[in-house]
């Protein structure tokens, strides 16, 4: 799979409390930690501009804070809409101490 790593923080910078909001290049990303899985997902809710990384938690869905649509973590899914579509999801490796998302 072609792309590029990019160093996105330190591993406890994510966790199961609080998403990373992180931009790479032009991208918005949040990533997430689940029982100790880290995922990252484009962070722009598809139905309206909010960052889903902002939103709400609940086990493994994300709740957007502006309208309610959710999706799955790890799967990147719309669960419920208003969200349009499911979310582009990016490789997510820990190397070092540290987070790091694949994009392109």
């Amino acid at each position: 799979m072609p792309g590029e790593w990019h160093d996105v923080g330190p591993v406890d910078a994510a966790s199961e409390d609080a998403p990373l909001t992180v931009k790479v290049g032009d991208r918005e990303v949040g990533v997430y930690c689940l029982k100790g899985e880290y995922y990252a997902l484009e962070d722009i809710c598809p139905h309206a501009y909010a960052l889903l990384s902002q939103g709400f938690i609940d086990g493994e869905e994300v709740e957007c804070a502006l309208h309610g649509a959710k999706f799955h973590i790890p799967s990147g899914k719309c669960t419920k809409e208003p969200g349009g579509r499911d979310l582009a999801r990016y490789p997510v490796k820990q190397q070092g101490g540290r987070l790091y998302v694949k994009i392109g």
